[in-house]
């Protein structure tokens, strides 16, 4: 029988209704989780390792890197067919992305969660960690990167953004669809993606800042982040690429402090691109030096950015990290 590993950090998955506070909190033990999977043993054995009760916010890109060494460890174990990590939704793209880029291996990596606490009517947690775990241990999930399985679709991390506070099919890839199902214990796909590029680190550089551009937006955060030591800068900018003209004199300052500006759109589809000519259009951008992200959300080309900083070897290395790769 195949054997999946099980990293539990908590989130909503681990949550309670706690009658005094009137609010969720953190209740759930990791073997009271897995009492709520219903013959999971005719699909897989398993392996249990609890890290901590952490909601999704609480998990911080030192956080992520420590749940990577752990996803590592078990990768690295000859009986271990794919591992499963249960994650706060609320952070579980960025830890999953990350995981993505710094984990480079043939065995399934998956990632999942639940939008109901075990409070609610249909909690969906256990339904989501036993398609997880059917995913993580099938022959046919291997070398497809690091996966997000939630609500029976399989989504890779890369592509896969958090689309809506509460529903149960929250986790969507809005441009290309999902990899496949899970559908009776099996999984199946319908299309495959490019391998993202994994780097050979296990450091990251957090100092990294995201800013999203709005009407009237001047350079006053851009300065404030370059004068508070921020190693690298994501911007969402607007539409195709486009920022107000007022913010482009800390652009221009950010770059001549020798730190990259990495563009992308707070539109949630499309990518970015030096279309418009106009003061603060991508093109007088590009012209400056800024990093064009493609068609990453603001969230993920922070993670990469992290990444990016600590194994690139200078500018032009970075800049080619970002604007060479096809699909984010």
């Amino acid at each position: 029988m195949r054997k999946a590993g099980i990293i539990f950090t908590g989130g909503t998955i681990s949550m309670i209704v706690d009658q005094k506070l009137k609010a969720v909190i953190q209740g759930l033990s990791t073997q009271e989780i897995m009492s709520k999977l219903t013959n999971i043993g005719e699909i897989a054995e398993v392996e249990l390792l609890e890290m901590g009760p952490y909601p999704g916010p609480h998990v911080t890109p030192e956080r992520m890197l420590e749940i990577i060494r752990q996803i590592k460890c078990f990768l690295s174990k000859d009986d271990i067919d794919g591992v499963v990590i249960t994650h706060g939704t609320d952070t579980l793209e960025e830890t999953a992305y990350m995981a993505d880029l710094l984990i480079d291996s043939p065995k399934p990596v998956v990632f999942t969660g639940a939008m109901r606490n075990s409070s609610e009517l249909g909690y969906d947690g256990p339904a989501n960690l036993a398609a997880a775990i059917c995913t993580a241990t099938a022959e046919n999930s291997r070398h497809k990167g690091v996966l997000i399985v939630m609500n029976n679709e399989v989504n890779a991390a890369a592509e896969t953004t958090k689309t809506h506070t509460m529903k149960l099919d929250t986790f969507k890839s809005l441009d290309y669809g999902p990899l496949g199902i899970v559908d009776n214990n099996q999984v199946i796909y319908y299309r495959s993606k490019k391998r993202e590029t994994s780097y050979l680190t296990d450091k990251i550089v957090e100092d990294v800042a995201l800013i999203k551009s709005a009407s009237g937006m001047d350079d006053l955060l851009i300065r404030f982040c370059v004068d508070n030591g921020c190693k690298g800068i994501v911007i969402e900018a607007m539409g195709r690429g486009n920022i107000p003209a007022e913010m482009v004199s800390g652009v221009r300052y950010a770059i001549a402090h020798h730190v990259p500006v990495v563009l992308v759109s707070r539109c949630p589809m499309g990518r970015v691109l030096d279309s418009y000519g106009y003061p603060g259009g991508g093109k007088e951008l590009r012209s400056l030096g800024v990093i064009m992200g493609v068609n990453m959300s603001g969230p993920k080309a922070r993670i990469k950015l992290m990444v990016v900083l600590a194994a690139a070897s200078g500018f032009q290395d970075i800049k080619r990290q970002f604007e060479t790769e096809e699909v984010f």
